[in-house]
């Protein structure tokens, strides 16, 4: 598989308009990404304008990119999600929860969310800059125990982004029960291949286009 299929091309910026969501489609078409990662408020319009084009999913984050809000407003969000036709949902997890010894809600969350997307793919955020090592390894099982497909390293949004040895943690961690997304500040082609070589079945990244050109991006998130 070439790395284009491996790309969230990812826009999840507060003012982003519906012109910069049909423009990221485009590219996604275009360079055949595997998906576009978007904020929910776009899932209708991005579902609309991909519809002529089944190669490219609509991958869309919910608790974005805290984390931290009730289950319910979590799970709602992900529910109009999936009825406006996400095909992925990148959920983050609640980092409170996880700290402070809460592991039955916090499986109890993903596992809610994965319900709502059934066969549908559900990754879940770490948000890796926040966490010891042992921290991580207890989310990943955590995400493991809730029925995730993935694991995420981060949301863009953090103090810092993927790093090769959180990948080889994470990867040790869910033992093959569930895949890899490396996420944040991966912005060059020599990056992501570097962790396609180490395991990692998604890349998100808001460079995409830079990154099948050759080119560094000095996009963000």
């Amino acid at each position: 598989m070439t790395v284009n299929r491996y790309i969230d091309h990812t826009l999840l910026k507060p003012a982003a308009t519906p012109d910069d969501i049909a423009r990221l489609c485009g590219e996604a078409v275009t360079y055949q990404f595997r998906t576009v990662c978007i904020n929910s408020s776009y899932t209708a319009l991005a579902r609309d304008i991909l519809s002529e084009h089944p190669g490219v999913g609509v991958c869309v984050v919910a608790g974005f990119p805290l984390g931290a809000m009730s289950s319910r407003a979590k799970l709602y969000e992900a529910q109009i999600a999936a009825e406006d036709g996400a095909d992925e949902i990148d959920m983050v997890l609640h980092l409170g929860w996880l700290k402070s010894g809460r592991t039955a809600a916090v499986v109890n969350e993903i596992a809610a969310v994965k319900k709502i997307m059934g066969n549908r793919i559900l990754k879940v955020i770490l948000e890796t800059c926040f966490l010891s090592d042992e921290e991580k390894i207890l989310a990943c099982t955590l995400a493991v125990d809730g029925g995730a497909d993935f694991v995420k390293t981060s949301t863009g949004f953090g103090t810092g982004g993927a790093t090769p040895g959180d990948i080889a943690l994470m990867k040790k961690a869910v033992n093959g029960r569930a895949l890899l997304k490396a996420s944040g500040g991966i912005k060059t082609l020599d990056t992501a291949q570097e962790y396609i070589a180490m395991g990692v079945q998604r890349i998100g990244t808001s460079g995409g286009v830079a990154i099948m050109k050759g080119l560094a991006s000095n996009e963000s998130y």
